[in-house]
C-alpha cells in the first residue's frame, strides 16, 4: 500500500478528457496544446501525446520540459524573457509568443528562425477573480491597441489571446470571440495562426461540444487561420485525487479531522481563491471540517458530510486534484510532499515518484 499523502492520476478518467479533445480537433480543425502551467506531470505524457498536438509554456523550464518530455509542437510564451534565457527558449520552441511589442522589438531578430507571435489583450474576460483576470485594469498581459499592433505585423505570423478563465458558458465564449473579431478582425485575417488560449471548459459535462466545434471552424475559415486551443484544466479535469489519511480528530464547537496533507502546500489554489476541496459523495448525517496539518490557521480543506464519524486512520480522497496542484506544491512547514501515483487502464496502481528529506534539503541553501 502506498503511503499517503499522494496524488493518484487515473488514466481511465484522463482518457475520457483526451477523447473529447481528439473529437474537438477532428470536428473543428483546431490543434490542441497542453498548458504546462496547469499540469506538467510528464509520467502520463505517453498517453496524452496520442491525443494532443504538443505543449504551451510560460517559462524557460516549461518550454524545455515540453520539448524534452512531450514533443510535438512546442509553443513558448512568457510575460517577459531575460537576456540570459532567450537563446535557450528559442532553441526548444517551434513558435515564440511575445507578451509585448517591446519584447518583440528586443528579441525578434534572435527568433527569426522560428514562428513569432504576439499576445493580444481584448480588454474582456470571463474571470470572476480579479487576481486571475487577464483583462483587469492596467493589465500587463498582452497588447490592446490595434494601431500599435499594426506596426508589428511584418514581424509576426500569429496571435495568442487568453481571456477565458474557467469558462463553462459557451454563449459567453461565443460573444467574447465575436467582440474580438470586431475589434481586431483585419489583424486576425492577416495572421496564419491564432491561439485562443485555455480556460474553456469544453470537456465538462453537458458542454455543447458540437456548437463549439462549429464556432471554431467558422472562425478559422473566416480569417484563414490555424486555430490552437491550450487546454489545461480541460485536459485533466476530474482525473486525479489527493489521497490522505486522518491523523487526529477533535471538537472545538465543530467536529474536526486533521489529515496528513495541507492546502497551502499541496492544493494552494484552494487557499488563493478561498474555495473548498471536493469530497464525494459528500452525503450523510455527520458534518466534519477536514483540516490540514500545517500551522496555518486557515489550512482547511472544507466542511463535508460523511456517513460515519471520521476516525484516526480513515482515508479521505479529495477529488479533482490535478490542476494547479503538482505544479504549485511547496515545502511550507516542511510538510512531506505527496508522492505521485498512476492507476493504469488495467486498474493497477503504481508509484512513479516519492519525495524525501533530501528533496526538501536540496530545495534550500
Amino acid at each position: 500500500m502506498i503511503q499517503t499523502p499522494y496524488y493518484l492520476i487515473d488514466k481511465a478518467k484522463l482518457l475520457r478528457n483526451m477523447e473529447k479533445i481528439a473529437y474537438v480537433r477532428e470536428k473543428s480543425g483546431a490543434k490542441a496544446l497542453l498548458a504546462l502551467k496547469c499540469f506538467a506531470t510528464w509520467s502520463v505524457f505517453d498517453m496524452m501525446r496520442e491525443y494532443i498536438d504538443g505543449t504551451t509554456s510560460s517559462s524557460l523550464y516549461e518550454v524545455r520540459l515540453g520539448r524534452e518530455k512531450f514533443g510535438g509542437e512546442t509553443h513558448a510564451y512568457s510575460v517577459a524573457y531575460g537576456d540570459n534565457e532567450i537563446d535557450e527558449v528559442i532553441g526548444h520552441a517551434d513558435k515564440i509568443i511575445f507578451n509585448s511589442i517591446g519584447q518583440l522589438d528586443r528579441f525578434a531578430d534572435k527568433a527569426s528562425g522560428i514562428a513569432r507571435g504576439l499576445r493580444l489583450n481584448p480588454g474582456m474576460s470571463s474571470s470572476s477573480f480579479d487576481l486571475a483576470d487577464p483583462a483587469r485594469p492596467f493589465s500587463r498581459l498582452g497588447e490592446w491597441d490595434a494601431a500599435q499592433i499594426e506596426t508589428a505585423m511584418d514581424r509576426i505570423s500569429g496571435f495568442m489571446i487568453h481571456n477565458n478563465c474557467e469558462n463553462r458558458d459557451f454563449d459567453l465564449f461565443d460573444r467574447m470571440l465575436s467582440e474580438i473579431e470586431e475589434k481586431f478582425g483585419t489583424l486576425l485575417s492577416r495572421a496564419e495562426w491564432i491561439s485562443l488560449g485555455g480556460g474553456i471548459h469544453f470537456t465538462g459535462d453537458d458542454y455543447p461540444v458540437d456548437a463549439f466545434c462549429e464556432r471554431l471552424k467558422a472562425f478559422s475559415g473566416r480569417h484563414g487561420v490555424q486555430v490552437y486551443l491550450e487546454p489545461g484544466e480541460a485536459a485533466i479535469t476530474r482525473s486525479t485525487t489527493l489521497e490522505t489519511t486522518v491523523l487526529d480528530t477533535l471538537n472545538n464547537g465543530k467536529d474536526l479531522a486533521i489529515v496528513d496533507s495541507s492546502i497551502e502546500a499541496h492544493m494552494l489554489d484552494l487557499l488563493i481563491y478561498r474555495e473548498s476541496a471536493k469530497v464525494e459523495p459528500n452525503a450523510g448525517p455527520h458534518s466534519i471540517m477536514v483540516c490540514g496539518k500545517s500551522c496555518l490557521a486557515g489550512d482547511i480543506f472544507g466542511e463535508f458530510r460523511f456517513s460515519e464519524p471520521l476516525k484516526v486512520g480513515d482515508r479521505v480522497s479529495f477529488q479533482d486534484a490535478a490542476g494547479y496542484t503538482m505544479v504549485k506544491k511547496n515545502w511550507f512547514n516542511g510538510v512531506g510532499m505527496p508522492s505521485i501515483a498512476i492507476r493504469d487502464l488495467d486498474g493497477n496502481v503504481r508509484l512513479v515518484r516519492e519525495f524525501s528529506f533530501a528533496d526538501y534539503e536540496q530545495s534550500l541553501s
